[in-house]
């Protein structure tokens, strides 16, 4: 048997690829799909079988992307009307190989859930591993707010009954492969675990120690943020993506067309770091760093309007391509030729924000040499566990654009997160619509606690 896990950084989303002599599955493929492909060639077998563990709102799903490149067949849970692929139900049983793929049904996270035991006929007709999707995770269950307004009982109610009354009795030695790690949105405290077994869960996952009745209550009042593109995602993975046959092929743009397709709408989108960001950066760009592309473009860039990426180099922009592709951004153009050192040799006008170190900010509490509006961008889970600056005010920062008039437009505004790359982000936001006096401090919480600079609980 092989089994290799593939990990889409940033989405933290495993995917999975098994075979067994010359046949091949894969569960959860992601939408550039070569890894399988390459996988597949590199062991001479054959992709026969896709299989879709539930209707993912994090990222566009690469069935449809891998099965017109092998003609496999798509199966999905039978609880929600798909246009592509078949359904499969609870017992149905799948042969690759020596391997027997059978079904559970676990409804819980979405209505079409469902959970794939694999087990190894060669040698035994015993369960051998599990694939849960998003029903069970290493130190963490999958979150239940997605079924709709009104139905959370109903929906931890049945995530509870498919991990007690369906995964869990497969047997202690089971291994449990889950289809995001650490990192996830689609969990609150996944354990970074790459994979574990049904009996470890049961002595360490925290919710699976919870009777029903308290494993509902808490999941009901479990907080999640629910970035608008998951919409999008519901509804182009239920009817099936536009299949891209390959990765996009980027446009250099130089300045002057940089310009003219800003004026046409274009969204600008700045991938470098906080300290360089800060140092300069086009009027009109929105800062997401390249390791938070998967996580954070979701909430501020629309599916319509080009992208335009500007960086300093423009090197090795593969794996910043790949995001976009992984959560359906069709419209990324191109990037700007020379990268921002290109800009600012040729004499183009460029702005700036403040960057202040930990110090800098405490120097100016404790002096009250200026007023300012103290406003952290973290998470909630992150402020409630790492604790926070007394007299600040908290908005998420992936909330900025629906409660964007609740801060003050003429304050000068400080901002701060955990390391000081979604103060960025926060500031290059609000730099786009008016907000003039703004800073940003390098290091966040982080470097505020590493200082030994004082922390309310």
């Amino acid at each position: 048997m092989i089994l290799r896990q593939v990990t889409s950084e940033g989405l933290a989303h495993h995917s999975y690829y098994i075979g067994s002599n010359r046949a091949a599955a894969v569960i959860d493929p992601r939408r550039d799909c070569d890894v399988y492909l390459d996988l597949a060639r590199g062991l001479d077998q054959q992709i026969s079988v896709i299989f879709e563990t539930h209707r993912n709102e994090d990222y566009v799903t690469g069935s449809c992307e891998l099965a017109k490149r092998t003609g496999a067949a798509i199966y999905h849970g039978p609880m929600t009307a798909f246009s592509y692929g078949a359904r499969v139900e609870e017992g149905m049983r799948f042969t690759v190989g020596d391997l027997e793929i059978s079904v559970l049904e676990t409804p819980g996270h979405t209505p079409d859930s469902i959970s794939l035991v694999v087990r190894d006929k060669k040698v035994s007709g015993d369960p051998y591993l599990v694939f849960t999707g998003d029903a069970l995770f290493t130190g963490d269950v999958g979150r239940t707010d997605l079924f709709g307004r009104g139905k959370g009982e109903e929906a931890a109610g049945m995530l509870h009954d498919s991990i007690w009354k369906k995964i869990l009795p497969l047997g202690d030695a089971v291994m449990l492969y889950p289809a995001h790690g650490a990192g996830s949105v689609c969990g609150a405290d996944i354990v970074d675990h790459p994979v574990t077994t049904t009996g470890y869960e049961k002595k360490t996952n925290p919710l699976l120690r919870k009777d029903r009745e308290a494993f509902i209550e808490f999941k009901t009042r479990e907080h999640h943020y629910v970035p608008p593109y998951f919409r999008t995602m519901e509804v182009v993975n239920q009817k099936g993506p536009l299949i891209i046959g390959q990765l996009p092929d980027l446009i250099p743009y130089n300045n002057r067309q940089v310009k003219d397709l800003v004026v046409k709408g274009a969204q600008l989108l700045d991938i470098r770091a906080p300290g360089s960001f800060g140092s300069g950066y086009i009027e009109g760009s929105l800062s997401v760093w390249r390791e938070g592309l998967s996580a954070y473009m979701g909430w501020f860039l629309d599916y319509e309007a080009p992208v335009i990426l500007v960086d300093d180099f423009n090197l090795d922009l593969g794996p910043v391509i790949r995001q976009f592709v992984r959560l359906g951004y069709d419209n990324l153009k191109g990037y700007l030729a020379g990268g921002f050192p290109g800009w600012y040799k040729a004499g183009e006008r460029f702005n700036r924000h403040r960057v202040w170190s930990v110090y800098d900010l405490h120097t100016a509490i404790e002096s009250a040499s200026e007023e300012l509006y103290l406003l952290d961008v973290r998470d909630i889970h992150n402020r409630d566990k790492a604790g926070h600056i007394a007299g600040d005010h908290h908005m998420y920062v992936g909330e900025l654009p629906r409660n964007i008039m609740d801060l003050p437009r003429n304050a000068n505004i400080v901002l701060y997160c955990d390391a000081g790359y979604k103060g960025c982000l926060a500031a290059s936001f609000l730099s786009m619509h008016g907000y003039p006096r703004l800073t940003n401090i390098l290091g966040g919480m982080a470097g505020w606690s590493a200082a030994g600079l004082p922390v309310e609980k």
